[in-house]
């Protein structure tokens, strides 16, 4: 196989992290692993490996771990693979991946199987599954690395109740036609799930070429509760105080500071604009049945 290296953010220190590092390292002889130590660690090593020479870097973590892997790329010829550690990656479940199921994703790789799909950008940086604008990057931001590990899932309910109580914000949200739509609070995508296994974006393909807007008009505690409900039930869409459309490209202004996160972690403040890269990401995914590719996502 061409050089591997593996970055693994283990959210867990101690006993837990050196068991995770050595199932990562059983898997293939020599495989190197670099582990980060706080946010930011794995661009940097991203780049890094770039630079020493890697033709294959695996994100080993959350979505958060493969967006910094993809920041640290850039424009690289280097095909990114994923390991899914930790609570949740949407991506790995976008890709075909089984949450939590290593030894699989590790099959993945090994087979070396590609897609090239399309990255997005948001103010010129990447990100792979998706960006909040509103309220949910507020229950990013304040739901600090603390305050997970204190009371664990809940604590992004708790996150969420408190910013829906807040007066929302009025956003308006331009796309490439032109067309002018105002709400409390966007989600942009790429893939079609949110959060684990909702899907929020029907209509979405990673390779279409189109972003998948879905704006939600209201914010209140009863509204955000129709909504998830909806979306549950995969209604949402039909909803009068919920637009969802496709664009090559999206521009997202707002009135006061409003955050703005990609892949679960804070980028800054709006307005944004979410355009795509000219360039393809080409990701180790499984194969899909019956495709009649080569190993580098040919047809044959």
């Amino acid at each position: 196989m061409n050089k591997i290296l593996v970055i693994l953010n283990p959210a867990a220190r101690g006993e837990r992290a050196r068991s995770l590092r050595q199932t990562i390292e059983s898997f293939s002889p020599g495989l190197v692993v670099y582990e980060t130590r706080e946010p930011g660690d794995a661009r940097t090593l991203a780049h890094r490996a770039v630079q020493q020479g890697f033709s294959t870097i695996v994100a080993a973590g959350g979505d958060g771990t493969v967006n910094e892997v993809v920041s640290g790329i850039g424009e690289a010829d280097v095909t990114l693979g994923v390991l899914p550690v930790g609570t949740m990656n949407v991506f790995a479940l976008e890709l075909g991946m089984e949450n939590k199921d290593l030894k699989h994703a590790w099959g993945v790789i090994e087979k070396g199987w590609t897609r090239e799909i399309d990255l997005p950008l948001a103010n010129g940086e990447p990100f792979v599954q998706l960006a909040g604008v509103g309220l949910d990057a507020e229950v990013v931001r304040q739901t600090t690395p603390e305050f997970k590990k204190a009371l664990g899932p809940v604590s992004y309910v708790i996150s969420l109740v408190q910013a829906a109580a807040r007066k929302p914000p009025k956003i308006t949200v331009t796309d490439a036609a032109g067309t002018v739509v105002e709400g409390s609070f966007v989600l942009v995508g790429n893939g079609r799930y949110y959060g684990g296994p909702l899907v929020l974006f029907r209509n979405a393909k990673l390779d279409d070429g189109l972003l998948d807007v879905v704006v939600f008009k209201n914010q209140s505690h009863w509204d955000v509760i129709r909504y998830v409900q909806a979306v549950v039930f995969g209604d949402h869409t039909v909803l009068p105080d919920v637009t969802y459309f496709q664009t090559e490209r999206v521009h997202i202004a707002a009135e006061g500071e409003v955050p703005v996160e990609l892949d679960g972690e804070i980028a800054g403040l709006a307005p944004f604009e979410f355009r795509f890269a000219s360039r393809k990401l080409r990701v180790l995914a499984p194969e899909p049945s019956g495709s009649g590719r080569d190993k580098l996502g040919n047809r044959s």
